[in-house]
């Protein structure tokens, strides 16, 4: 089956009619079990290095939805899947970055700060950005007015959505660390069950789209997600992070916490169908390649070895 591109713009995703009242519990769901994993320590980078580490938490604020308006700018997808790329962008670090980082041998208590602090700033930085970058990008904007968003509004809305459950997250992790520790675990199942159904209704009724459409997503979600890499590893070059803390930087802005953007572009944007594809497609993509980038990095670190075992034989 074939399908033109430009049907997505206006293609609304259905889902299951329950999922109208399990999103906003799903993002609540999500922020809360994010939090509970924040500590006060966490942020011990920013107090010893607060130049380095601005630089660092600007490349994920700033840097990267810069660079996907570029991006977009340049290959002009549909509307609709830059609308989604831009909410990508604007999303904070995904937690899975710490454990990958972790995998890679990298600098794991800085990946630990920088997804502190973008996931701490995400309920006031979130919402802005995404009308910010959006409105720069007129296709995108397109999108945005169509579904009559207003800044104020949103922005109070979605950073109450997102910041009342941060707060409590990190309330219990201080004052109930062995209680935070023990149903972390459970939070954060049931806000990838979330997730994980969202995809599975989105696909199960709107199966000829994404059959049609999915490898072109895929190849436009691939390529934002390698130059996201790109830019981490870059800015910790240009910031003088030593190898650990540049394939931290890598892992941290390649890895965004797209399951939130999937959430907010089906509850607050009417489930566009190329915004919806782009996010959920990021979501599990990320997770691929960064293994994949993960693994990389392990084999050179073996290679490099090996090559010092010869050297001095």
């Amino acid at each position: 089956m074939q399908i033109d591109m430009t049907e997505l713009d206006t293609w609304q995703i259905s889902l299951d009619p329950r999922f109208e009242l399990i999103m906003p519990v799903g993002l609540v769901v999500m922020m809360f079990a994010v939090a509970l994993a924040l500590k006060i320590e966490d942020f011990a980078f920013l107090r010893r290095y607060p130049a380095r580490f601005a630089g660092a938490a600007s490349s994920q604020i700033v840097g990267l939805p810069l660079l996907t308006l570029i991006l977009v700018w340049i290959i002009q997808p549909i509307p609709s899947i830059a609308f989604g790329m831009i909410v990508v962008a604007c999303c904070p670090g995904g937690n899975v970055s710490n454990f990958i980082t972790h995998l890679a041998r990298g600098n794991t208590a800085l990946s630990v700060s920088l997804t502190a602090t973008s996931s701490l700033a995400a309920a006031l930085v979130t919402p802005i950005s995404i009308l910010f970058w959006s409105s720069l990008y007129p296709p995108a904007a397109g999108i945005v007015e169509a579904v009559e968003v207003e800044a104020g509004p949103f922005i109070l809305s979605m950073g109450a959505l997102l910041a009342l459950p941060i707060a409590a997250g990190m309330a219990v992790r201080h004052y109930h660390p062995a209680i935070a520790v023990r149903i972390r675990p459970v939070f954060m199942i049931a806000a990838l069950t979330i997730i994980v159904a969202l995809v599975a209704s989105g696909v199960a009724r709107n199966p000829q789209m994404f059959m049609a459409t999915g490898l072109v997503v895929l190849a436009i979600a691939a390529l934002h997600n390698a130059l996201a890499f790109g830019l981490g590893w870059v800015t910790g070059r240009a910031l003088g992070f030593d190898a650990k803390g540049r394939r931290t930087m890598t892992f941290e802005v390649g890895i965004q916490n797209a399951g939130l953007g999937l959430m907010i572009v089906i509850a607050v944007f009417g489930g566009t169908g190329g915004a919806v594809a782009m996010t959920g497609t990021w979501s599990i993509w990320h997770l691929i390649s960064g293994l994949l980038l993960a693994a990389g990095f392990r084999a050179l670190d073996g290679w490099q070895a090996r090559g010092q075992v010869k050297a001095a034989e």
